[in-house]
């Protein structure tokens, strides 16, 4: 069930902000993404910036769609806009396509398509706007129109396509991204390679942190270094700087100079660090609040569907800033403990400040020790003047202390990497 819907021919030409308020420029079309059994993923913006140029801004970075105006987080990736294969524009390509009532009653042209956030924060297409063939023979008559669901309606196929690497990213929508990971490393090289260009960045970036770092440099070296760049901003800072780790560091910092500035300086900060030391296992990115926000507001935030389970499981409460490196970590208020109190109640009032935090050069033993001493799923990791730099969460540690092949081995010990063909 939708909560908000916004016609496309309307969005086109409407103001993108920063923020603060500032004009970025203007959109200029939708981009999206076909599922298999789904309605189509909208993935992002084209937004025309000062001197013409059209840019991509993802949808991850769209926080509001409303009033004929368009807030992002603010920095954008200025690179030009180059449609991939499998993205589908909606006002280049999808306005005016002729589509087959799957009931038979005909045929009809799109004139408009409204696109809907969810319940769960996502985009999708909801309803086209189609005009269907006119019934008169008048050169002033008009066909009748109608409104119907992206299931309703159905694109003429072309014979001979049915094993396109489109259609097998269709197929493999549904598929959690560990799921998606084994899939991917099944096929011969070629066809993996292939898939992989036509994934979207976010869905490639949750498939690639399931994988054996060597896979994840081989696909993001094959892949280009501005599509490799879109593809860690994608992933947790964490997940990229464990990548970024295993290459020259010419090579690296070639990738960093091509990211989103903001993303790259959290990778930055973490690849200072040992991987062995909690500083090097964290991610930059927990919940972070003041002590004057309310359990609703700390609720609201855990709700997001994008949220690690692991990170969702406690915000952290300091003093400002309240982004990393922030001022003073005050305390931890776990989930369980929000649900024992009213919205209304401010998180100062219900701190655990019982559990230190962990020093940034904890090992990962350290860190692993703690973690089962006290039952938690995460741990906070603060600087010597207590600023909180980031939080280390249970699944960190794993992937640490387990085998570095413990992702090519199902639970009878028989390799799963991909074959050689």
């Amino acid at each position: 069930m939708s909560t908000q819907r916004v016609f496309v021919a309307r969005l086109a030409g409407c103001s993108v902000f920063d923020p603060a308020g500032d004009r970025l420029g203007k959109v200029r079309d939708v981009v999206v993404m076909y599922r298999a059994d789904d309605s189509p993923a909208v993935i992002g913006l084209v937004v025309e910036i000062p001197g013409r140029r059209h840019v991509f801004v993802s949808i991850g970075r769209v926080t509001s769609i409303a009033s004929g105006q368009v807030i992002t987080t603010g920095l954008i990736n200025v690179r030009r806009f180059q449609p991939r294969a499998g993205e589908v524009r909606v006002m280049a390509e999808l306005l005016g396509k002729t589509m087959h009532f799957v009931d038979g009653s005909g045929t009809a042209v799109v004139e408009d398509v409204a696109i809907e956030r969810t319940r769960l924060g996502e985009w999708e297409i909801g309803q086209l706007f189609l005009r269907r063939p006119k019934t008169s023979a008048s050169p002033f008559a008009k066909g009748p129109t109608a409104f119907a669901d992206w299931s309703d309606v159905r694109e003429s196929s072309t014979p001979g396509h049915e094993h396109t690497a489109e259609h097998l990213v269709a197929s493999f929508s549904d598929l959690k991204p560990a799921d998606l990971a084994n899939t991917l490393l099944d096929l011969p090289e070629d066809r993996l390679l292939e898939v992989a260009e036509e994934l979207p960045d976010d869905r490639l970036a949750d498939a690639l942190e399931e994988m054996p770092e060597d896979e994840q440099v081989h696909i993001l070296e094959a892949l280009g270094d501005e599509r490799a760049a879109d593809i860690l901003d994608a992933m947790e800072p964490d997940d990229a700087a464990d990548v970024l780790a295993q290459l020259p560091e010419d090579q690296r910092e070639e990738l960093l100079d091509l990211m989103e500035p903001d993303e790259a300086e959290d990778v930055r900060t973490l690849l200072q660090y040992g991987p062995d030391t909690a500083g090097g296992l964290m991610t930059s990115e927990p919940i972070v609040l003041s002590a004057d926000s309310t359990i609703a507001e700390a609720l609201a935030l855990i709700r997001r569907h994008e949220l690690h389970p692991a990170l969702a499981a406690a915000v952290y409460i300091t003093l400002p800033p309240y982004e990393t490196p922030t001022g003073r970590l005050l305390g931890t208020v776990h989930f369980q403990r929000m649900l024992r109190y009213p919205p209304h109640e401010r998180l100062g009032a219900i701190i655990d400040d019982t559990v230190d935090p962990l020093p940034v050069t904890a090992t990962a033993g350290e860190v692993a020790r703690l973690l089962a001493t006290y039952n938690l799923v995460s741990l906070p990791v603060v600087d010597p003047a207590r600023r909180l730099l980031g939080a280390v969460s249970i699944d960190d540690v794993l992937d640490y202390l387990l085998p570095r092949d413990w992702r090519s081995a199902d639970s009878t010990g028989t390799s799963t990497t991909r074959r050689t063909r």
